[in-house]
């Protein structure tokens, strides 16, 4: 159907940016989200780190975050541990994680079959049999956090499910993991065997970062096209039922005339060899009338160069 006049609107329609019309999960989601993925954790790293300490059957946990700033976050872990800034999660996020040097010794005895335990004694440098195993501690771990990213949902094809170390040092605050300034989400990580130890690790993460970790959080944005104009052969619009009507003729009468009308009267008709088809008072085409089946029947002959060929004006 084809409007009198084109329709001009009063003012420009608004445009809004991503962040405005993709809302976040509320404060509750997030804390669901937040339990999922630390419980997700907790149990790949139990599986993930048997293997590199001697078979051990492990029970791993996850602490509830606390918020610090990255000061406070470097102060927390301290001028001197076993430090690496990881890259991990469905977007490479980095994140901090660090072992303070004694843990770092306990963990080597174990993954040699020892005891593991952790003692009071502090050396002034790293062993480079505990660098390594720190450095094969801190890949595992990318890579299950990396994992518990996707949640329920397996990794889309393609998509790399690893985690991996970028740098390590003995200086938390050299790596650059965050801004002093930044809200820090810091948790630990406590990893205990059957035989009484237990080994724990700092693990820090800015608060925008950590929102792009937890499940769902790394799902890219679909740029926004130009849209289409809508299709009247599409829905809702192609089952909107119109009705269309026939002249079969037209004639005047006066006002006397029709005031004069009784049953029975007779009024001569004058139908021309083409009927008007309209969509209310709009013509939508020109056809001849005759029989279908028995039944009156209307076909078109022609069709205004107004109306387009799917039958409705532009």
């Amino acid at each position: 159907m084809r409007m009198g006049s084109d329709f001009a609107p009063a003012r420009a329609a608004a445009v809004h940016c991503a962040e405005l019309t993709t809302r976040g999960p509320r404060p509750e989601e997030s804390a669901a989200l937040m339990a999922a993925w630390r419980r997700d954790l907790a149990r790949l790293l139990a599986d993930d780190l048997s293997g590199l300490l001697s078979g051990d059957r492990l029970d791993v946990s996850i602490t509830d975050p606390e918020r610090l700033t990255g000061a406070d976050a470097l102060r927390r872990i301290g001028m001197l541990a076993a430090n690496s800034l990881i890259r991990c999660g469905a977007t490479a996020e980095t994140a901090l994680l660090s072992f303070d040097f004694a843990t770092a010794i306990a963990l080597t005895d174990r993954s040699f079959g020892g005891d593991g335990r952790v003692t009071g004694n502090v050396p002034e440098a790293l062993p480079r049999s505990a660098a390594l195993l720190v450095e094969e501690t801190a890949t595992m771990i990318a890579g299950a956090i990396t994992a518990a990213s996707y949640g329920d949902m397996p990794p889309p094809a393609g998509a790399s499910t690893r985690g991996e170390v970028i740098v390590r040092s003995e200086s938390a605050a050299r790596l650059k993991p965050f801004a002093l300034d930044a809200q820090t989400l810091f948790f630990v990580v406590e990893i205990a065997n059957r035989q009484g130890c237990t080994w724990r690790a700092a693990l820090a993460v800015s608060a925008e970062r950590m929102a792009r970790l937890l499940p769902g959080g790394g799902r890219r944005l679909r740029p926004r096209g130009p849209r289409a104009a809508a299709s009247p052969l599409a829905a809702p619009f192609a089952d909107v039922p119109l009705p269309l009507h026939v002249v079969l003729a037209e004639f005047d009468l006066s006002l006397t005339r029709l005031q004069s009308l009784a049953p029975g009267d007779t009024i001569p008709l004058a139908m021309g060899r083409q009927v008007p088809l309209l969509a209310g008072e709009t013509l939508v085409g020109h056809g001849a009338v005759g029989t279908a089946e028995d039944r009156m029947a209307i076909r078109l002959t022609r069709i205004p160069q107004s109306v387009q060929p799917e039958g409705v004006a532009p």
